[in-house]
């Protein structure tokens, strides 16, 4: 029977973190910042569709326009102001929360 091999603290084969490479790299921020903007997108889409809310209708609800919307929805579009997320929580009977955690 063969036991497993630990790695020790210091071993000097081993890599940083993907978190400390995109820093190093000074792709961290951004690379957060497109998360953000996708996770929200993707929890939008899924009350949309949870609560049978056409686009049309949530654009009307939320006093803006289909293409305003649309870039919401959109994972890629990371310009995003907290007045149109709040429109669009308003809209789906939600609130917006945002928190600060340790970095």
């Amino acid at each position: 029977m063969t036991t497993p091999k630990t790695h020790k603290k210091n071993n000097p084969h081993r890599g940083s973190t993907l978190d400390e490479f995109l820093k190093e790299e000074g792709m961290l921020e951004e690379i957060e910042l497109v998360a953000l903007k996708r996770a929200t997108a993707m929890k939008l889409a899924d009350l949309m569709k949870k609560q049978g809310q056409k686009k049309a209708h949530m654009a009307g609800a939320m006093g803006t326009s289909r293409a305003a919307l649309d870039r919401l929805l959109d994972p890629e579009c990371t310009s995003v102001t907290l007045t149109t997320l709040t429109r669009a929580a308003n809209a789906l009977g939600r609130r917006v929360r945002i928190d600060f955690v340790p970095a």
